[in-house]
């Protein structure tokens, strides 16, 4: 069944006010209501768009801005509406860096986590390299692998060597240059929050581009990034490109071969 806006807007409480569907949404439908932003899928899996607002929560709590949270539930998220105005790429940097300089205990979360409709496992682990093999990529390996054919071994062979590791930060998951709005200054969206290498984040930022060197240039004057951080960021890549086979098909297997190739893996 598709999913009604106007229902949504009723299990909110509020009432529709001009509906405008928005571009973007891959994952879920996202329609403009005059305030407000609904977000809503067919046939969610469950706990989605809650886990989405409690990870909304978490990167406000450590300082962010996000859109205000008016309603969650299982069939939909109804978030502030923010109007586009013009990049502040400085006060971005400093936002993430500061996000990344947060030392959490562990690595993970306490709660489902989704990347995209992609409900990951929950549980923390002090290894980074066994928490991220068995936590994260795996279980997209294992979603992916019929997709993958002799690209699939190498992806397991690239798991066996461990990765450097700064310590937990507060990540938002999936930090693709949609995700990041401006409205008088910037605010994330759509997060898969966690506690993990802040690698994870700077992998996805240039995995697609859309960052340009002014974000960089402030970014690692604010924290500079170590070689060996930098070496191991398309190992990264990997779980997020084996993402994008699971949801979009093999035509991203090219860039997942050309990310094993760069890694030594041929």
């Amino acid at each position: 069944m598709r999913p009604d806006p106007l229902q949504i807007l009723r299990r909110a409480g509020l009432s529709a006010q001009g509906l405008e569907r928005l571009a973007g949404g891959d994952v879920s439908e996202v329609w403009r209501a005059g305030p407000y932003v609904l977000k809503l899928r067919r046939d969610p899996p469950p706990g989605m768009f809650e886990a989405e607002a409690r990870g909304l929560y978490a990167l406000m709590q450590a300082g962010a801005r996000v859109p205000g949270i008016v309603w969650a539930g299982e069939e939909g998220l109804v978030l502030e509406y923010l109007p586009p105005t013009a990049p502040d790429w400085e006060t971005f940097a400093r936002t993430l860096a500061a996000l990344h300089r947060l030392r959490p205990p562990a690595y993970g979360w306490d709660t489902p986590v989704f990347l995209g409709s992609f409900r990951l496992p929950e549980g923390t682990l002090e290894d980074w390299s066994l928490f991220w093999t068995e936590y994260r990529v795996r279980p997209l390996l294992e979603a992916a692998w019929g997709r993958l054919g002799e690209l699939g071994p190498k992806v397991e062979r690239s798991l066996q060597d461990p990765l450097p590791a700064e310590g937990p930060a507060l990540l938002h998951g999936d930090l693709w240059h949609g995700n990041v709005h401006f409205s008088s200054g910037p605010v994330l969206l759509d997060p898969s929050a966690w506690w993990g290498e802040r690698a994870v984040d700077l992998a996805m930022m240039r995995l697609f581009g859309g960052f340009p060197p002014e974000f960089w240039r402030y970014y690692r004057a604010l924290y500079p990034v170590p070689a060996e951080v930098e070496a191991a960021i398309p190992r990264y890549q990997l779980y997020y490109l084996l993402a994008h086979v699971h949801f979009f098909g093999q035509a991203y297997l090219p860039a997942l071969e050309r990310t094993l190739l760069e890694l030594g893996f041929r």
